[in-house]
């Protein structure tokens, strides 16, 4: 039935750093990237210093990412050159700065620089044995590596701030909604008290004036003149409630329970000894107010009297009225016990009657709207205990309630062992009302770095964003489109050049030395591609006046790094030499 209170803080190595969670994974992505980098190094025959460096560069590099994205782009995209193990670890660092770099222009403008540099980089590099192919090829590879990553990275980003702003503008709306209903409220309660303080005031006062007459009356026993003082004294306190509910009502500002001790007085108005006390203090006379009615009404108190806050003072209070109005009214002329039990972390307040004992054909009609019993229950939930009501054993029905008691801080006392906060009370405020807090260093820079409130910042800056989702969706659109273009075209392109660049081994076995050079021409491809002007690189001398064709093998090589190469020489009109051999890819 209790409900334990935790905050919903996350558990951070040190304020301003990131969670547990988010490190562990960081250190993984490193690890695996890595390992990744050593292993593309391994296969490209780099010695163990170099595996090893370009590994553990790889690794401090991907946590950095989110730290400093453009610079580990830039960092990763010119180290990728010399370095072929860095490759994969581009296309995160790509996608990491699409996300982070804030501003269409400035991330522009950072992976325009970065590819500039990366693609100059590679063709100084190249230059001595740079052809078209290698350069068209290179500057379509560093496009799709950069551009297609940073796009997706930026539709992330973008998407899930529109998603953040939605959720506060929701979450706005819902508070906005509360603070009208609230307003309504307020205005139907003062309409409400005015009515009360207008009607049952009057009737109250009516009442109390003719009772007061009556009561001196020299004609009326002394039974009946003792009936009518109990009436007047019934009216009298009966107005000084309805002045505290008035006064609940039109103020808003006087908690439930608050004038337990005060008898319902305003500020500054002198005590009236006629008024009973509305807190446990009063509870004796409430039974004597029923026994005086003709009612056998019996209290029992047990345990070391305790301290309750002023509201559970009242709601103990209120919760024996409404047990011996409900005895009176549905259950007249059975015994009555009332009970104050001090347990050892709250109060027990019960109230129980015996079977009635008048035939149910016979009671007198009374008019119970069943509010007693809810308001109740709503009294006693506030200062974070429980009512309950049912029919007693035997016959009957009790009427219990456990009121916690007060905490040396003035809060309420924890019935756990230990101190656990606990409480009956259900969580204040509604979850859909509160915006979720954004995560160390996942905020939008422009919303972490300025003073003015979040909501205020993200509603000024709706249009820019949501035109920015549009946008950048438009372009991974057009830029998706022209890459898918080039592909083809390059696909096309190279698959003529193949043809005029490469022989299978079979063909390369079924030429003879010494056949005439227009017969094997004639057999051969005429390697006038652009796929051959690389093949000389470590190639085996030339004879002497002999003029070479060099070919691709249709078959892969030895390694990734190497390229199998078909050649003829021809001198005097005839095949002198074929030789079969690798060159560097």
């Amino acid at each position: 039935m209790s409900r334990r209170l935790a905050g919903p803080g996350r558990a951070l190595f040190a304020p301003g750093m990131w969670p547990a969670r988010r490190i562990v994974g960081e250190t993984l992505i490193g690890v695996v990237f890595g390992l990744l980098a050593a292993g593309g190094e391994a296969l490209g025959h780099g010695g163990a210093v170099r595996i090893v460096a370009v590994g553990l560069a790889a690794g401090v590099l991907a946590p950095l990412r989110r730290v400093v994205p453009a610079a580990v782009l830039l960092l990763t995209a010119l180290g990728s050159v010399p370095f072929e193990g860095l490759g994969p670890l581009l296309l995160l660092a790509a996608w990491s700065a699409g996300w982070r770099i804030s501003g269409v222009g400035r991330a522009a403008g950072v992976f325009g620089l970065v590819y500039v540099l990366t693609l100059g980089l590679g063709v100084v590099r190249e230059l001595p044995r740079l052809t078209p192919l290698y350069a068209v090829l290179a500057g379509l590879g560093l496009l799709v590596a950069l551009v297609v990553p940073g796009l997706a990275g930026r539709y992330g980003s973008q998407r899930r701030t529109l998603t953040d702003t939605l959720r506060e503008y929701h979450a706005q709306l819902l508070r906005e909604r509360a603070m009208i209903a609230g307003q309504a409220r307020m205005r139907e309660r003062q309409r409400i008290a005015q009515d009360m303080h207008d009607s049952l005031g009057h009737q109250l006062a009516l009442i109390s004036v003719h009772t007061g007459a009556l009561e001196v009356d020299r004609e009326l026993t002394g039974r009946q003149r003792e009936a009518v003082g109990v009436l007047r004294a019934a009216s009298v306190a009966a107005m000084h409630e309805l002045r505290e509910v008035v006064g609940v009502l039109r103020d808003g500002t006087q908690a439930l329970g608050q004038g337990a001790d005060t008898g319902g007085r305003a500020a500054g108005e002198v005590p009236d000894a006629a008024v009973p006390s509305r807190g446990v203090a009063g509870i004796e006379g409430l039974v004597e107010t029923s026994r005086s009615a003709g009612a056998a009404v019996e209290l029992r108190r047990t345990g070391e009297v305790r301290p309750l806050s002023p509201a559970g003072e009242h709601t103990a209070y209120r919760l024996v009225q409404e047990g011996l109005t409900n005895a009176h009214k549905h259950a007249p002329g059975a015994p009555i016990t009332v009970a104050l039990r001090y347990e050892p972390d709250s109060l027990v307040v019960e109230v129980a009657n015996g079977p009635a004992r008048v035939p149910a054909d016979a009671r007198r009609s009374v008019v119970s709207g069943g509010q007693g019993l809810t308001g109740l229950g709503e009294r006693a939930r506030l200062v974070g205990g429980m009512v309950h009501a049912g029919p007693a054993a035997g016959g009957g029905f009790r009427l219990a309630g456990v009121l916690p008691y007060t905490a040396p801080d003035g809060g309420v006392r924890s019935p756990v062992p230990g101190g656990a906060a606990t409480t009956f009370v259900d969580p204040a405020g509604d979850f859909r009302e509160q915006s979720p807090a954004g995560r160390p260093g996942e905020g939008d820079p422009v919303i972490d770095g300025i003073e003015l409130p979040k909501e205020l910042v993200r509603a000024m800056s709706r249009n820019t964003r949501r035109s920015g989702a549009a946008i950048g969706c438009g372009v991974v659109a057009v830029t998706g489109a022209l890459l898918l273009a080039a592909a083809v075209v390059g696909g096309i392109f190279l698959m003529g050049e193949a043809d005029k660049a490469m022989i299978e081994p079979a063909q390369y076995d079924a030429v003879r030395v010494g056949r005439p050079e227009a017969e094997v021409r004639r057999k051969l491809p005429d390697g006038d591609s652009v796929l051959t002007g690389d093949l000389g690189r470590g190639a085996p001398p030339v004879p002497a006046g002999a003029t070479c064709l060099s070919l691709h093998s249709t078959e892969a090589g030895r390694s990734w790094s190497t390229l199998p190469v078909f050649r003829f020489c021809f001198k005097g009109g005839r095949l002198v030499e074929k030789k079969s051999f690798d060159v560097e890819s």
